[in-house]
């Protein structure tokens, strides 16, 4: 975590991801592209995502979720910071030549060796399948079906406990508290994503957010009535309303938003905790 020193009071609190770990080198130009922005906008230029709009310009760095080749061996060549998620990436070379940028767990570092197999050593970044990875163990960039791509644990610092291997399926602990079963035929990284300590950072000004494309969001309760259902009064005023509401009116508030007919709902064994 770096530390800024107090040369303003936007400063003082100021925190920020370290990033003297990272390869000091430009990132790998065939694998980037230019995403269009839409500042939260439709087809129709209607916002439809409140609060997006501006931002510093960012490329996109084509991200190799799969990693499904196996008994493949490929070297990390660099670890790379991208703008577009909170976890560092890395720029692994196959025994071909090929390059691909991959989500870096924590403790990898260039010059090491990855080991994508049916069963590999159980070491930081191999990938193998989920089936012969121990109890106890921790993943990353899990499969939730085989060949469709890591979507379970991708972000920084999370990870997915294993907790049991049975009758075809794995069942994983992620960091919401929820008990999850999975074909244990997919793919998961050992490990959890770098950058763990991104949770703890302080943005300290609203400058800051602006660069990263995130507008100003009004109070509620500052509003007028004809706005939201906390508008009105004189001065401050507690919301008027028994339940939350949201500015449409939509009472929300720790109700459950997920449809009970959703088929995969069954792999679900235990719900995450409330935390209200």
């Amino acid at each position: 975590m770096k530390h800024y020193k107090p040369t303003s009071p936007s400063r003082r609190n100021m925190t920020g991801s370290d990033y003297s770990g990272l390869s000091k080198v430009r990132p790998w130009k065939p694998l980037l592209k230019r995403l269009k922005a839409n500042s939260g906008r439709n087809s129709q230029g209607r916002i439809t995502v409140r609060h997006q709009g501006g931002g510093n310009k960012k490329l996109y760095r084509v991200i190799d979720f799969k990693q499904n080749e196996m008994n493949a061996k490929s070297s990390v060549l660099t670890i790379e910071y991208d703008p577009y998620r909170t976890a560092f990436i890395a720029l692994v070379s196959r025994a071909d030549g090929r390059k691909a940028y991959i989500l870096a767990p924590e403790g990898l570092a260039a010059g090491a060796e990855i080991v994508t197999a049916e069963a590999a050593p159980f070491t930081v970044g191999n990938r193998m399948k989920l089936k012969n990875i121990p109890v106890g163990y921790q993943v990353h960039n899990v499969e939730l079906a085989p060949g469709r791509g890591g979507q379970l644990a991708r972000s920084a610092g999370s990870y997915a406990e294993i907790l049991a291997n049975a009758d075809g399926y794995t069942d994983l602990k992620l960091g919401s508290g929820e008990v999850r079963r999975v074909q244990w035929e997919g793919l998961a990284s050992i490990g959890q994503v770098s950058n763990a300590e991104w949770s703890l950072v302080s943005i300290g000004k609203a400058g800051r957010s602006r660069w990263l494309g995130i507008r100003p969001t009004v109070r509620g309760k500052a509003m007028n009535p004809v706005d939201h259902p906390y508008g009105g009064g004189e001065g401050s005023q507690p919301r008027g309303t028994r339940k939350p509401k949201t500015m449409w009116g939509k009472v929300t508030g720790g109700h459950r938003t997920r449809n009970k007919k959703k088929k995969s709902g069954k792999f679900i064994v235990k719900r995450r905790p409330s935390r209200v």
